[in-house]
């Protein structure tokens, strides 16, 4: 059995840590020197150590329709609760675009749901006319189960709906959806959503296209510790399998469940327990064990603010988005907000130096 300090040399020089390795640093490795640890690795695989990035972008719900029946989701209808639906106009549309762009954001981040009548056809058609009326917006759309999902009910395979939302005009995909990549949590969480199979085919096949993604971790809520470290395990080994020089996973985002409403709370007594030494130990272990992935975003909606500022000594490199709009994990309880000033300032005030940049993590000017 290799000591804590062998299981940190062999993350330093690129080795795939074992399960056991894994769940060892996480469980049993003392914070201080975990941190300190990771963040000697994220000073080796960025650029420019004294930098920590930041973006403006926007969230846009395409639709609140999904048949999904996440049990953490407050957001959503289903398609009988006509009431309550709706799906976003083009007017809708551009006017947050302008509002986004005379603020210096450059993409949208669109996402919606698994709605049963949305098939390819919609999609193409959304993404070429914004394109066409914003051809300098990057559309950072959709996740890995609403492409299941489109393909599906489109009659289609992952790759061909792939090819053709990028044709239409699909830059970027999210990670969005991945929850925790584990079976026995995603049926009891997200019962209708596309399998953890399903997920990781999406992104395999996003990676061979070359088409640029980023993974996620909803933790905090029915997960076991050992399947918080199995996540990152299957992310880092799919980011193993990537074409070399395609983009793969550009990030890794982890974030906190939050309960307030949810179904969760009511039905299985889950409610938000917000431990910052709980995420700065996810932060720093994904650093280690990710160490095929450059970027770790710190996440300062669910967090706040000094947590996520001392994640930035603990392996993550990047602050994420203003977030001009959000509205599901807001529906949850998520309350921090910050401007492109505030944000910059909290990088400052962590010792680092703001640097806005765009979804490839291409520096920016603003």
């Amino acid at each position: 059995m290799l000591s804590l300090k062998d299981i940190y040399a062999k993350s330093h020089d690129g080795g795939m840590l074992s399960f056991e390795e894994a769940l060892r640093l996480y469980e049993e490795a003392p914070l201080p020197q975990l941190a300190f640890e990771a963040d000697l690795l994220r000073r080796r695989m960025v650029a420019d150590e004294s930098v920590v990035t930041w973006q403006i972008d926007r969230n846009v719900n395409i639709t609140n329709v999904c048949t999904s029946g996440c049990l953490f989701c407050n957001f959503h209808c289903k398609p009988h609760q006509s009431e309550r639906h709706f799906v976003t106009t083009m007017e809708e549309y551009c006017t947050k675009i302008e509002r986004m762009l005379a603020l210096g954001g450059d993409q949208l981040l669109l996402q919606g749901g698994m709605h049963p009548r949305l098939g390819i056809e919609f999609y193409e058609e959304l993404f070429r006319e914004l394109k066409r009326r914003y051809p300098q917006v990057r559309l950072h759309a959709l996740g890995a189960p609403e492409v299941a999902h489109i393909a599906r009910i489109s009659g289609l395979s992952t790759r061909h709906t792939l090819e053709r939302l990028v044709e239409a005009g699909l830059d970027s995909l999210p990670g969005a959806g991945a929850e925790i990549l584990v079976p026995r949590v995603r049926k009891i969480i997200s019962p209708a959503k596309p399998s953890v199979e399903s997920w990781l085919e999406v992104m395999h096949e996003a990676h061979c296209m070359n088409l640029p993604t980023s993974a996620t971790m909803m933790y905090g809520h029915i997960e076991s510790a050992a399947e918080r470290v199995e996540h990152l395990i299957r992310i880092r080994d799919l980011q193993a399998t990537c074409p070399q020089g395609n983009y793969g996973f550009i990030a890794f985002i982890p974030w906190i469940f939050r309960s307030t409403g949810t179904r969760l709370e009511s039905q299985y007594g889950v409610h938000t327990r917000l431990s910052p030494t709980e995420y700065l130990r996810i932060i720093a272990t994904a650093r280690l064990v990710l160490n095929n992935i450059r970027n770790i975003q710190a996440s300062w909606l669910t967090v706040g603010k000094h947590t996520a500022q001392v994640a930035l000594h603990s392996g993550a490199n990047d602050m994420g988005s203003i977030m001009i709009e959000e509205n599901v994990v807001s529906s949850a309880g998520a309350d921090n907000h910050f401007d492109a000033e505030g944000i910059q300032q909290a990088i400052r005030e962590a010792g680092f130096a703001p640097r806005l940049r765009d979804q490839l993590y291409n520096f920016r000017d603003l």
